[in-house]
């Protein structure tokens, strides 16, 4: 049986429907905004995979071209590989529904959304998050929920719940924000410096719009009458768990104060697998399984560090709650690089190489729900595995590395004044050692290389990950907490938050939570937001030891801009029939020239001569000859009457036979001839546009010119 709820958000409805479609999936359901459409559905296996050690949960976000009534771009007419939107779209889809699943519970879980009809209007994202939600809350699928979610804009001062592409052009914010029904659970997006006075507002705000969804689905789920299913929790032997307590002993939180990242992990495993042993000799390698012993060893850490944290006031490189780790900055160090920098945090280190091509390279991609198309500042982040030590697969990208990238992508472009410096950019940040919150130093290395490269950014920005440690009360309310900044990789797993926020020292420009927790209290953020504005500055203060301001110059292998406005009605006779004239420009000059519709026309070029000769071809096109300024012509006609002068490339005047001298002239080729270049000066111009010249005037002009005393 069908059933379809609606509620308002912002000044949009929103309709969630469930039983028409995919009806043999676990749950699924439709929602609905304005013509956009998502359809989300949801399944779990019935058992668990043998031997499987993890939760297997897969989130699937895919765009159809149909759903804008478009066909693919490319040679291919169907989807391919998930575009960059996609990937980041299943990532803001999982990371708030995946805490909320038991823990300990390891059927395979996959949750596909699919994107049937796009409006250009409004974005699908949001609608994802709420219909993952939405299809776990109606099927018989174990799940903490429901969840709300919203984008919120702001746009002159006043906030907007799901603004529409349009809207949002005008927004200094960009929040995707998920809540429960009081806390935060997850967020992320960027901003123009925003405060963090407005950006806690815009939190209140986006908390808010969450309520009417929370109510909908509850009511939904309610309507839909479907019962949990029962689960098999895999839990370690509490006789086992013990054992492995006991033979730990107390070396185990020594072992945690170990200094090095290395030196602390090479520890801990000691530890591990010689109380490994020793747990199969006791108990059997049937009990003690692999998975046993991992599991066993992750709690009996996450015990210790949290113990630590909570009871001893103690992190485990010795730091106060409140330390950054130590700083080093470095640029200029690859030669051919337009920019280059090594940002260093402890034990993280990013080095970014800054690119700077022309429009051109800007990177464009088909957009089926509307919005952006089109990237003139590009941030790609890589990770390899010898960054943390290890071995592993090699291949392209996966979706955290593009996730981090597009992180401090966001943080850093609100900087970057993209409309008066007229490049396209592309900033690779190379993780070389990882030890917790590699994104925000890609933000801070990121900074440094656009700098190094002359990009006049306006302000420099960098970010700062904070931590929480928690306990709870016997209700599940937070009863004592630990914010932690500058986390590093154990105490991101073993505690409880990781919030990236980046910025200047005016405000905020990128965010993102991700929480274990199934929720955090508003009171606890803003403190974070505070923590976090004081480590901003702090990093800040030593980057700017490093470079205080962008560069004044660009690298001598960056490509240099001269930028000319003409007139428009001028841009098919500078493209000429066919290209032919631009071609001929890009040829001779060696330079590449792009036209805009207004009639700018940007000239990039690493040669100067190049430079030169493409700015007075294009100056030649499209410039008109004005009263009174003295021109260097070629004679393309002789009439009896006088001669005509080609001035600039197909713009010509008269020189009547009475203005070829300051003599009488009996026939215009006593004094000129057919390919003869001369000096000739404009006097006039008719009602009908004809350029009346005199080589007379021009010549006692520049008679007078060579005349005059010098200096």
């Amino acid at each position: 049986m069908s059933e379809k709820i609606s509620f308002q958000v912002g000044a949009g409805t929103i309709t969630i429907e469930t039983g028409n479609l995919a009806k043999q999936a676990d749950g699924a359901v439709t929602v609905q905004l304005g013509e956009t459409i998502l359809l989300v559905a949801a399944v779990a296996a019935s058992n668990a995979k043998p031997g499987q050690e993890f939760f297997p949960l897969t989130v699937d976000y895919r765009e159809r071209a149909a759903a804008a009534g478009k066909f693919p771009g490319g040679y291919f007419k169907r989807e391919g590989r998930p575009s960059e939107k996609e990937i980041l779209t299943c990532r803001v889809i999982d990371r708030p529904i995946r805490p909320l699943f038991p823990k300990g519970w390891y059927n395979e879980v996959q949750v596909q959304a699919i994107l049937m009809s796009a409006d250009g209007e409004n974005d699908s994202d949001i609608l994802g998050i709420l219909g993952a939600s939405a299809s776990l809350m109606v099927s018989d699928i174990p799940w903490d929920g429901p969840l709300g979610a919203v984008r919120v804009g702001r746009v002159k001062g006043e906030f907007i719940a799901n603004p529409t592409h349009v809207q949002m052009a005008e927004s200094d914010l960009d929040l995707v924000y998920v809540g429960n029904s009081q806390d935060v659970v997850m967020f992320e997006g960027s901003a123009k410096e925003i405060s963090d006075a407005d950006f806690n507002a815009s939190l209140r705000f986006a908390q808010d719009a969450c309520a009417p969804m929370i109510a909908a689905q509850k009511e939904l789920a309610a309507r839909v009458g479907k019962a949990k299913r029962q689960i098999k929790i895999n839990v370690v032997p509490e006789e086992v768990l013990a054992e492995a307590k006991q033979l730990a002993g107390d070396r185990m939180v020594p072992a945690l104060l170990t200094p090095g990242k290395l030196a602390r992990e090479g520890a801990v495993k000691a530890i591990a697998d010689e109380v490994g042993k020793q747990l199969v000799a006791k108990f059997g390698a049937e009990k003690v399984t692999d998975f046993v012993l991992k599991d066993a060893f992750y709690y009996i850490q996450k015990e210790a560090v949290r113990g630590l944290v909570l009871n001893q006031n103690k992190r485990l490189d010795g730091r106060g709650f409140s330390d950054i780790r130590s700083i080093v900055s470095s640029t200029g160090l690859i030669p051919r690089a337009h920019g280059s920098s090594m940002f260093q945090r402890g034990e993280t280190q990013a080095v970014a190489l800054a690119t700077l091509g022309t429009t051109e390279d800007s990177q464009e991609f088909d957009s089926y729900t509307g919005g952006q198309n089109r990237k003139q500042f590009i941030l790609h982040y890589n990770f390899p595995n010898f960054s943390v030590g290890e071995t592993g697969r090699i291949s392209g990208p996966g979706r955290r590395e593009i996730g981090h990238g597009a992180l401090a992508e966001r943080s850093l472009e609100p900087m970057v004044p993209l409309k008066t410096f007229p490049y396209a950019i592309r900033v690779t940040c190379e993780i070389t050692e990882s030890n917790g919150s590699s994104s925000m130093a890609s933000v801070c290395s990121g900074t440094l290389a656009l700098m190094d490269a002359g990009v006049p950014m306006i302000r420099p920005v960098a970010g700062i990950s904070i931590g929480i440690c928690t306990e709870h009360a016997a209700d599940g309310a937070i009863s004592d907490y630990r914010l932690l900044m500058d986390i590093i990789g154990w105490e991101d797993a073993f505690c409880d938050m990781d919030c990236k926020i980046a910025g200047t020292e005016k405000g905020i420009t990128g965010f993102q939570l991700d929480l274990k927790l199934k929720g955090i209290p508003h009171k606890l953020m803003e403190e974070t937001v505070e923590e976090a504005r004081k480590g901003r500055l702090v990093i800040l203060a030593e980057m700017a030891k490093t470079l205080p301001a962008p560069r004044t110059e660009l690298s001598k292998y960056a490509p240099r801009i001269v930028t000319l406005k003409i007139n428009p009605e001028k841009i098919g006779a500078l493209i000429g029939p066919g290209g032919k004239n631009i071609k001929r420009i890009v040829e001779e000059s060696g330079c590449e020239v792009n036209i805009e519709d207004d009639g700018t026309v940007n000239i990039y070029s690493t040669s100067e001569e190049g430079m030169k000769v493409a700015r007075a071809a294009v100056e030649a096109i499209s410039a008109e000859i004005e009263i009174d300024k003295t021109y260097r012509g070629r004679v393309v006609s002789i009439k009896e009457f006088g001669a005509f002068v080609e001035v600039f490339p197909g713009k010509d005047g008269l020189v009547h036979i009475s203005e070829l001298a300051n003599f009488r002239v009996k026939q215009t080729e006593d004094v000129v001839k057919m390919g003869d270049e001369i000096w000739v000066k404009c006097i006039g111009i008719d009602d009908k546009g004809r350029v009346k010249l005199s080589r007379r005037a021009a010549m006692d002009e520049r008679s007078k010119e060579l005349d005059a005393p010098k200096a």
